[in-house]
């Protein structure tokens, strides 16, 4: 038996163990309080494992190409950061590497940190607080912004040459709804139930 507030009305409840696809209201508001999921653990690893493969791809092939007449040019991920920090927008290249490189990066690898113990019921230090940090820092993963961006730039770019997407532009797209469909099998509540029992 666990104890969770209403985020609604704060009224404290009792919960039981919940079988999977179950939910649980508040009995005063009837808002709800939590969802629990069927198969949570294997879904959220696959999703992960998936995303880490995803993200290999989008860190270490070509992005984009550009062809004009002769002369072929290719970037990556990475080497558009550092052109970035070469032309001297700091704030700005830091900005792309810490949402669309690092946050991403963190949070897959967060995710398998909590996620493979919980699968092998083995006991790892330092799950909460991981488990803790991936909720805070999944607002500042912007991906999906840094892809809109691709994509206008691809667009006005094309007038000017001939733009070839490369195999880590669909990874990196690919990539972002992988992400969000592993936070979504996330049961937070089995998860938080599972780490206080290891505690």
């Amino acid at each position: 038996m666990h104890k969770i507030a209403c985020h609604e009305c704060d009224l404290i409840h009792d919960i039981p163990p919940m079988p999977a696809r179950s939910t649980a209201c508040c009995v005063r508001c009837g808002s709800t309080l939590f969802s629990a999921q069927a198969n949570s653990i294997d879904r959220t690893l696959a999703w992960s494992l998936a995303g880490l493969v995803l993200y290999i791809v989008a860190v270490s092939y070509p992005f984009l190409g550009m062809k004009m007449g002769a002369i072929e040019q290719h970037t990556s991920l990475l080497s558009g950061v550092e052109q970035l920090f070469a032309q001297g927008i700091i704030p700005l290249a830091t900005l792309v590497l810490l949402t669309c490189v690092v946050l991403p990066l963190l949070q897959l690898l967060g995710l398998l940190y909590v996620f493979i113990p919980l699968k092998l019921n083995i006991r790892v230090k330092f799950s909460i607080p991981v488990f803790r940090l991936l909720g805070q820092i999944k607002p500042w993963s912007m991906m999906e912004i840094y892809m809109l961006g691709i994509l206008v730039s691809i667009v006005k770019l094309g007038k000017m040459a001939t733009i070839v997407p490369g195999l880590a532009v669909l990874a990196f797209a690919l990539l972002i709804f992988v992400l969000a469909f592993a936070f979504s099998a996330v049961d937070h509540h089995m998860v938080w139930e599972r780490l206080e029992e290891d505690s």
